[in-house]
Parts: C-alpha cells; structure tokens; sequence
C-alpha cells in the first residue's frame, strides 16, 4: 500500500507544476511583511515533570531555550501568516521517565489571488504534538511530559475558481490535496483528495436563496486502505422580514469506510430559521433527521462593545484526520480577533495586538483540545461548545465549555494496534465534557496578572472507564520594554488515567522572552 501511495504521490507531481508556478507569479514582490524572531529563555523547578505516579515522580530543575518566528504577510493579492517555535529542555537531573528534550510547533496558512474574480489558492500546514488517547495525560500545560503524546502535522493546498453569473447565481469549484502523518505507526497516516461544487443564489431572487452543493473525497490510508465520502446538497431559504428568514435542506449521504466497516448511505433533511436583528447579533438554527436518527445544528454568536459571546451545535460523520485537518477547538485568536474588530479594523494590525493580547494574558491557543484524540474510525460526532470573551480596560476573560459525544461507525479492528486487546474497545462510543476560564487583570500599562484553571472529564460508555484532569495557573507578566518581557507563573495539575495510577505536578517557573 505504501508504494502504491508514493506512486501517486509522484504521479501527482507534474500536474502540480503548473499549479506552483502560477503561486511564484502571484506572489508581489512588495508585500507588507512582518518577521518577528524570538529567544524564550526559562527555569522551572516541577516536582512531576513526566506526569508520572506519585510513586515514580522525581522532582528536576529544568532550563529552556526556544528560539520562535513570527511572519505576516499581507496586500492586494496575498495573505499569509506563519507561527514557529523550537525548545529544547535540559534537566538537572538525568531526564526522567516520560520527559521528552524538545519539541517543535508550527501553523502557517495563506491565500493567494492568482487570477482577480476568477482563480485563489489556500494553503495551509501546521503540527506539534496531539493526544493519543482521551484516558490520560496532555500537555497544554506541562510541555515536558511525552505520555500519551505524539507527533502529529498535517498540510493542504486549496486551489479554487470562483464564477459570477451576474445577479443570477455565484458558483465555487474546488480541489483540494491534503495529508496527515504521525509518528505514531500504529496510528494510520494518510493522503485525500477531495473536490467541492457549490451553486448559489444571487441578488436577482430577492426573498428566495437557495444553494447546491456536492462534495467527494477519496482517502489513501497506508495502513487501512481506501475509504471515501460523497455528499449532495440543496438548501432554500425565504427571507419572511428583513431579519427573519426560514430554511430548509435535503440531501443524501455516502460513507465507505472500505475493509473496515463497508458502506452506509441515506438521505437527509432539516428546517429551521436564521434571524439577523442587528449586524452584531446572529442566531442559525435547524433540527431534521439523517440515516443515522435525529440531528439538529445551531450557530450564535453576539457581539458588544466589550464582550463576544458564540454558542455552536453539531451533529455530522467525522474522522480524527478531518478534525485535524479543519480544527474543532475553539481558536482564542480568532475569538479576540471578533472582539478587537471595532477598535481596530486593520486586519494585520489586529493580529499583532490579538497576539500580544493572548502572551500578555498567559491564554491558551486553542479551548477544547481533549475533544481530539487518535483514532483510525469514522464515528458520529455531536459536539457543542460555547465560549465568551471579555475585555474592558484593566480587566479580561475567556471563557469556554463543552461537550462531545463519539459513536464508532467502522469496524473496532482498525484500532487493535492503536489501543491493544485488553482496551479494543475503548474508542466504542465515548463522551467528553470540559470547561476552562483564563483571567487577566492588568496591573499597569506594562504589567499584568493571570489566572487560569481547567477542568475535563472523559468517559466510555462501553466500558465504564473515566478519566479526569484539572489544572489551575496563577501567572505575572512583566514588560520591561518594547521588545523585552517575563513571566512568572504557578501552576498545579492532576488527573488520572482512567485505567491506571492517578498523577500529580507543582511547578514553579520564570521566562524572559526578546524579539528581534
């Protein structure tokens, strides 16, 4: 199977050439671009660095280095911005067990308008370590521990055509080439190609919208085989108000999941409404029924002076490597970017600040990263998530909640290697709840104090096991001067493994970080 996927690969090539030099063409040579490097200089003392039971935890001083790389780019035909970061931990002690010397982390994602009206190209790449399983440990606060960790990136390119029939109709059509790989080998890396039609109403029907869309995407698994997707669409809508609008949708659905779990396929419908009463405030919302039983959406999000507040429902047919690939956690920089839109319309400038914004208030990237974990089936995913955020003056917030539930539709086999024969069926159907809350009072102009706690609880409804996990941070930081600043912080983790040996960490840290 592997060779067969390199030939393709390579086959795959020659046509993207074309495609490569017309990127080179686009790119302006005088674009506004920002690079900011960075050196991260730390020393944390953690009595548990690994995460390990209390009976095999060692307590080590730890130094950190980590050089990162910050990159912006922006003008009328190209969008880009890059993130990056290397660390590397040195021990006091020898390194103990579960504690990994070094990390690297990665996101970059652009657009490129190569014909006006006419042709773009998205492309996108990111990775870092992710999850293995939901029964245990993570790292989005201790980054030293390597249990139930592993090395995850995935990239895609997005060319896409856009066509206008005057106030008729605007139609997209798009391909898109992605992969994941892990370093995990029993966890399936994978390639797909997958091309996207849709069909839309223009301004010349008034009250009356309506929408087609099709959708197929191939999947090449180098350890499970082909499996695919295909999805037609029609959606209507008729606009009762100004603000009121009613909707509805039919459409049939094809999942192969190939030698593990054959086929499914069934029609699909909705109704519901979208209500618009002012420009800050939206609320979507659906109920209906597909071949797997009843099924429901929701999408609303608010917005103040001070505050955004957004609120989401979804119930659809989902892989690991789709939520990789399209992210399900919730994004705190493009919640603050919601929130700093009125008092800061440049969207390069808005960036920079959001970014300053979330290492001044010690905020986590990302809410929600536990609803992801590794597996090599396609389940039914009901997720819904809310999040508000707040910012006036000295004081800010973030807050967020979830719950998710995962229903395995392929076959269990798929997952032998990845969990065992004693936990097969572990990834059965398992459901998950979080919340997390990060405070930030600003001291000063220069100086600000964070608190952070976290909590997360998951649980299989096949075999009964629950794991828990709390985190709590207390946090200072300090700008010395335009490109110098420190932090200091406390934190306090614990949680358990659901099948094995509780774990605990207190940790004391302080970092001094420059930009150049």
């Amino acid at each position: 199977m592997t060779i067969t996927t390199a030939k393709r690969i390579a086959a795959r090539v020659p046509r993207l050439a074309p495609l490569a030099a017309a990127l080179l063409v686009a790119l302006p040579a005088q674009a506004q671009w920002n690079v900011t490097p960075s050196l991260t200089l730390g020393e944390t003392y953690s009595d548990n660095p690994g995460l390990n039971s209390d009976a095999n935890k060692r307590g080590q001083f730890i130094t950190e280095v980590t050089p990162a790389i910050r990159v912006d780019g922006r003008n009328s035909r190209i969008q880009f911005h890059a993130n990056a970061r290397a660390s590397s931990f040195n021990y006091s002690d020898s390194r103990p067990a579960n504690a990994r010397r070094s990390g690297v982390e990665y996101d970059a994602g652009g657009t490129v308008k190569v014909i006006d009206e006419f042709m773009y190209v998205d492309a996108r790449a990111n990775g870092g370590t992710r999850p293995v399983s939901a029964f245990g440990p993570d790292n989005t606060f201790n980054r030293y521990t390597d249990e139930n960790q592993t090395k995850l990136s995935n990239w895609s390119i997005s060319p896409y055509l856009v066509r206008r029939f005057g106030n008729f109709a605007a139609a997209t059509l798009r391909y898109t080439h992605d992969s994941v790989n892990a370093d995990e080998t029993r966890f399936g890396s994978s390639e797909s190609d997958g091309v996207s039609f849709n069909l839309a109403s223009g301004r010349a029907w008034r009250d009356l919208g309506w929408n087609l869309r099709y959708a197929r995407q191939e999947v090449a698994n180098k350890r499970f085989g082909d499996s695919s997707s295909e999805n037609a669409l029609l959606g209507l809508s008729y606009r009762l108000q100004r603000t009121l609008s009613l909707t509805a949708s039919a459409g049939y659905d094809v999942y192969d999941y190939g030698d593990f779990g054959g086929r499914t396929s069934g029609a699909s419908w909705s109704a519901g409404f979208a209500w618009r009463p002012t420009v800050r405030t939206a609320i979507e919302m659906s109920v209906g029924r597909h071949f797997l039983g009843n099924t429901g959406s929701l999408l609303a999000t608010h917005r103040s002076r001070h505050t955004v507040w957004r609120a989401s429902y979804s119930d659809a047919v989902t892989s690991t490597r789709q939520e990789y690939t399209q992210g399900q956690q919730i994004d705190t920089a493009a919640l603050l970017d919601s929130l700093f839109a009125v008092s800061i319309p440049d969207p390069v400038a808005r960036r920079q600040a959001v970014l300053d914004y979330i290492q001044l208030a010690g905020l986590p990237a990302t809410q929600g990263e536990r609803v992801n974990y590794l597996t090599n089936r396609y389940f039914r995913q009901k997720l819904a998530q809310a999040s508000v955020a707040y910012n006036m003056r000295q004081h800010g917030a973030v807050m967020t909640l979830f719950a998710n539930e995962r229903v395995a539709l392929s076959s269990g086999a798929a997952d032998s290697e990845l969990l065992g024969n004693q936990l097969f069926s572990l990834n059965d159907n398992v459901r998950q709840f979080g919340a997390s809350a990060a405070y930030s009072y600003r001291v000063n102009a220069r100086t600000s104090a964070n608190a952070t706690l976290s909590t997360s609880r998951t649980r299989s409804l096949t075999t009964d096991i629950e794991s828990d996990q709390q985190a709590v941070r207390l946090g200072l930081t300090r700008r010395f001067s335009r490109n110098l600043s420190g932090t200091a912080e406390l934190r306090h983790l614990r949680g358990n493994r659901g099948f094995g040996s509780d774990y605990k960490e207190n940790a004391i840290s302080a970092t001094l970080t420059a930009l150049f």
